[in-house]
């Protein structure tokens, strides 16, 4: 009998949802236990959030600083797992807090030494550099990460803003005023995700799991888009200046945060739009950059 982890963190319950979906094929074979393990923080997070709740959490999300978790059962703890299949959201372009706060702990190097890891992500569209991160993360535990599956929002970035805003402040995952799309992963998406978990078993059973990534590719597991990953890397270059100003002068952390709220408005409806049409412009002067970074993007 081999042994197969699920972990995740889930806020909406949607990426909880996807964790149930994928792992529907291994729960489905007889030679496999399969074991959920769902996250928790000693202080939750909201949820829905608050705009001050949501600002707040910014700093430490983005300089990966870790909070107090609820231990891991022992039983999992003393159970060696053949394989992984972690489950993780993006929160200001960084593996969010609850999972930051798990990949840095003695349980979670424990649980991960040696293993393989399969990583799932959730997120409105950008992830490409918090995988970096988790990689980084994984590394440090000694995992061995074997697959890569990034599920997102498909429709147009703005347009996600408001969809996903408009749901995590409210709590509910409806159309906003009636006429925008369903905020998130899609419906479609995440009903079809067991396909991915089919092609993870099939590896696992063969015991072919270094060849597992470009499987995952062709089903549509990882898509890259050269603008957002542009994005994600500027982001990230402004989002370590801010998140390093506000976390180191405390006394104006409300202020700070008021302001940075200001800029990141700004930043999405005014700067965003502007790197688009200079990224549409320059993108055929960049296609053995992009062909060279989506290809290492795709991969583990």
């Amino acid at each position: 009998m081999k042994n197969v982890l699920v972990i995740y963190y889930s806020q909406s319950g949607q990426l909880e949802t996807i964790a149930q979906n994928i792992a529907k094929p291994f729960l489905n074979s007889e030679n496999i236990n399969v074991t959920f393990h769902e996250i928790q923080l000693e202080k939750p997070f909201p949820f829905p959030w608050n705009k001050d709740a949501f600002f707040d959490a910014f700093p430490e999300s983005f300089l990966q600083i870790p909070t107090t978790l609820k231990p891991v059962p022992e039983a999992i703890l003393n159970t060696k797992f053949d394989l992984i299949l972690f489950h993780y959201q993006v929160w200001y372009l960084s593996p969010s807090i609850p999972i930051n706060s798990f990949l840095k702990s003695e349980d979670a190097k424990k649980i991960l030494n040696n293993t393989p890891v399969i990583t799932i992500s959730g997120s409105r569209n950008m992830w490409i550099m918090a995988q970096e991160k988790i990689k980084t993360l994984l590394k440090e535990a000694n995992a061995q990460l074997v697959g890569n599956v990034a599920l997102v929002d498909r429709v147009g970035n703005l347009i996600s803003v408001i969809t996903i805003v408009e749901w995590m402040f409210s709590g509910v995952k409806k159309k906003y005023l009636g006429i925008f799309p369903l905020p998130g992963v899609s419906e479609k998406d995440i009903k079809e995700s067991p396909k991915f978990g089919e092609v993870m078993l099939s590896a696992f059973n063969e015991n072919s799991l270094e060849h597992l990534q470009p499987k995952l590719v062709e089903i549509g597991a990882v898509k890259i888009s050269p603008y957002l990953v542009t994005v994600d890397k500027t982001a990230n270059k402004i989002f370590n200046k801010w998140s390093n100003l506000i976390f180191k002068n405390q006394k104006n952390r409300k202020k700070l945060l008021k302001v940075f709220n200001v800029y990141l408005f700004l930043a999405i409806w005014l700067i965003s739009p502007i790197v688009y049409i200079l990224h549409f412009i320059s993108y055929p002067f960049k296609l053995k950059t992009i062909k060279r970074e989506t290809q290492y993007y795709q991969g583990v």
